[in-house]
């Protein structure tokens, strides 16, 4: 996501719904990153992993629509 590093600020200073999509973002970025981490996943955490990619895919969508009602 490429936005304003000003506007980002200002969102999630003002907009509790888009501050809490932005942490859960961030969350769910870390997860993944675990995910990757390791060599292999076992059918579960794949799953699981599948999971969190579709909530903070969700997420950013909705943090999408967000900036463009606020920048339109």
């Amino acid at each position: 996501m490429d936005i304003d590093q000003t506007l980002l600020q200002n969102l999630t200073e003002t907009n509790p719904r888009f501050r809490m999509l932005y942490e859960e973002h961030t969350l769910f970025e870390k997860q993944l990153t675990e995910y990757d981490k390791k060599g292999y996943l076992s059918p579960q955490e794949e799953l699981e992993k599948n999971k969190v990619k579709k909530m903070k895919l969700a997420g950013k969508d909705e943090m999408e629509e967000i900036i463009q009602s606020v920048t339109t």
